[in-house]
């Protein structure tokens, strides 16, 4: 049955555009696979790690979260999860390999920049 939201309700998607060194959007995308939480949280409604195609110089993933209302997404951010979830950051092992001199590579050392961008959901038409 093929479902329909319209103007009106509270539900956000919050895009998380993330951008890395060149051959690393897969190893990152992975991260996404053990999420910490999120499922559990209230209002949490779905994630979407999407990797563009064709863009020269480094990778580029957009990380879609939708939830039933910004309060709902407002909470997690300050919640113990999203302190979980985003604590590799500082943990070599989360991205593979070494950098050019040899020593480990950080999640830091692979990110070249990210942007957040929240967008109130207008229409939603699915199967």
């Amino acid at each position: 049955m093929k479902q329909q939201t319209r103007g009106g309700t509270d539900m956000i998607v919050v895009t998380n555009t993330i951008k890395v060194k060149k051959g690393h959007g897969e190893s990152v995308a992975q991260r996404f696979h053990q999420s910490i939480g999120i499922d559990l949280s209230p209002g949490f409604v779905r994630m979407e790690v999407l990797m563009a195609e064709h863009i020269e110089g480094h990778d580029e993933l957009k990380v879609s979260t939708t939830w039933e209302q910004k309060e709902h997404f407002d909470a997690w951010v300050n919640s113990d999860s999203f302190r979980l979830a985003h604590a590799h950051k500082r943990k070599p092992e989360q991205a593979a390999g070494a950098a050019a001199d040899g020593s480990p590579r950080t999640f830091e050392n692979i990110m070249l920049g990210s942007q957040l961008s929240t967008h109130r959901v207008l229409l939603s038409r699915h199967s």
